[in-house]
């Protein structure tokens, strides 16, 4: 404990911008856990229902599912009900931009994660060579003390833990959040697929029967 004071009264400086980190990472968990599981909906049911609105043709009844679904995957739905009526032709294109931009909502804020990732190892490694600096400079006019020594490395070290550890926090928020935007983006993509197989049904359909020649 004395030592962790002792870190905090000579390194400060180094130390508040890893402090800064370490509450911006907790801010932005929290915020994206809150967010995802506001968003969370339970897609496959949702896809079993759309997909018998949309065989019935029933477009505004697939819209108001979409819209009764809600969140991020409702909405993107409901745009892509809006872009198969619209836009058959298209609707591959289209449904990529709509997806691209929920996509962006999606990893709001996750930027920040991965560069506290990387950028607090350095900030602590920093604080760390500049204490052992002022440790030796310590060392050249007062003598050899082994007790300052050693106190002095003792201290510089907590600013690369510290450093370290709000960076290990951080990848591990920005891999998990990572991994839970894919699977939003695996959903879209069902999405996308469900569209596209009337799309290609009905152009299938519409497609001119190639005569056979006559013998």
């Amino acid at each position: 404990m004395e030592l962790l004071l002792h870190s905090i009264k000579l390194d400060w400086p180094v130390l508040l911008p890893i402090l800064i980190c370490s509450l911006l990472t907790i801010a932005v968990a929290i915020n994206r856990f809150v967010y995802y599981n506001q968003n969370k909906r339970d897609v496959f049911t949702f896809m079993q229902r759309l997909k018998k609105e949309l065989v019935k043709g029933r477009f505004d009844a697939a819209e108001d599912l979409s819209v009764q679904l809600g969140g991020v995957i409702g909405a993107v739905a409901q745009e892509a009900v809006r872009i198969f009526q619209d836009q058959k032709g298209g609707f591959s294109r289209s449904f990529d931009i709509s997806a691209a931009l929920a996509t962006r909502k999606l990893e709001k804020h996750l930027t920040i994660l991965g560069t506290i990732g990387g950028v607090c190892p350095f900030l602590g490694l920093f604080g760390t060579v500049v204490r052992i600096l002022y440790t030796f400079q310590d060392l050249a006019v007062q003598g050899n003390q082994s007790a300052a020594v050693a106190m002095g490395i003792g201290s510089a070290l907590i600013a690369t833990a510290f450093g370290l550890g709000v960076a290990i926090v951080a990848v591990i928020f920005y891999n998990f959040f990572q991994s839970t935007v894919k699977r939003f983006e695996d959903d879209f993509q069902l999405i996308k697929l469900l569209f596209l197989s009337f799309v290609d049904s009905e152009d299938e359909a519409q497609a001119p029967q190639v005569s056979q020649p006559i013998v």
